[in-house]
């Protein structure tokens, strides 16, 4: 029996518990409380002050010092080019799978550093917005395939990510209603020159396709400063999206506007079967295909137990 040391495997990450990831708080003040909490939790998605403290608060930290260091990094190019300063936001990536969290880490994110002590500016985009509408979807053949990267209008986030990146004023970005299942035509919000943007979606840490003609493409991805990757078992993330469908049957889908609300008026055998087939023939395959694969250009990664609580952190080394 070889009783020799393993080497680790290489990795470019370096690996916390919880516990141990608690600890890089340091004196990083807790700002939000119960009340915010309960305003900015996501349906089947708890989050509960330990979290907070244990999680989010050293989280803060550590972007406080990355978006110190970009805007000096920056204005140090800037004075090397001779070109006057403009304002240009960090741009934060929130990815991953659906029922991971996506949504409420975004906003905890968006409050804690909103009230960082310089009150920075702070602006939540999600990548909804640009979605194809589902006439375009459906005229494509594509509704079956909605979240896959071929389902939104890529030169559209192109354009918008862009144009932030660049410092333009009054940046407009489409809005999805999840209740009506589709970009709600007319609507947009402005993103006017903000200090930070969270950019929240499935793909937001997807790469292009290889160039054939030897020209390299941009794609959103390339316009992050910095990568959260949420992640869980597929087991864990298959339990959550059926029990979240489950709830919403017995919610918002019984709203009269909502585009699901056939599925809160048949049977509950029925409608867990159609949560079942959702999962296994759109939301898995582009979780396997997509998603996941974008995990390692992830500065952070945030792993899910099964209680829904982070209990590993995985930071890229420097």
């Amino acid at each position: 029996m070889d009783d020799r040391p393993r080497t680790p495997p290489l990795s470019p990450y370096a690996t916390f518990t919880r516990e141990s990831w608690a600890t890089l708080r340091a004196d990083t003040p807790l700002t939000l409380d119960q009340a915010d909490l309960e305003r900015l939790g996501s349906l089947n998605d708890p989050i509960d002050m330990s979290e907070v403290e244990q999680i989010y608060l050293p989280i803060s930290r550590l972007l406080a010092f990355y978006v110190t260091a970009r805007q000096q990094l920056f204005r140090a190019t800037q004075r090397f080019l001779g070109h006057s300063e403009h304002r240009v936001p960090f741009v934060i990536a929130v990815a991953g799978s659906v029922a991971v969290g996506k949504s409420t880490t975004a906003r905890v994110l968006r409050a804690l550093l909103a009230r960082w002590p310089a009150t920075p500016k702070v602006d939540l985009v999600t990548t909804d917005g640009f979605l194809l509408p589902n006439a375009a979807l459906a005229r494509e053949g594509l509704m079956a395939r909605k979240g896959f990267p071929e389902s939104y209008d890529v030169q559209g986030l192109l354009r918008f990510i862009s144009d932030i990146k660049a410092g333009k004023r009054g940046v407009r970005a489409p809005v999805y209603s999840h209740l009506v299942y589709d970009v709600v035509r007319g609507e947009h919000v402005t993103i006017d020159q903000p200090d930070i943007v969270i950019l929240e979606g499935l793909n937001v840490l997807q790469t292009g396709d290889r160039p054939r003609n030897g020209r390299v493409q941009p794609f959103v991805s390339d316009f992050i400063d910095f990568g959260i990757y949420l992640d869980a078992d597929e087991p864990l993330l298959h339990r959550w999206y059926v029990e979240r469908f489950m709830r919403l049957r017995e919610t918002a889908f019984r709203d009269p506007q909502s585009y699901f609300r056939k599925f809160a008026q048949v049977s509950k055998q029925e409608a867990l079967e159609t949560a079942e087939t959702l999962w296994s023939d759109i939301n898995l395959p582009n979780l396997r295909e997509n998603i996941r694969p974008t995990r390692a250009r992830a500065d952070l990664i945030l792993r899910k137990g099964r209680s829904h609580r982070i209990e590993e952190v995985r930071l890229r080394k420097i």
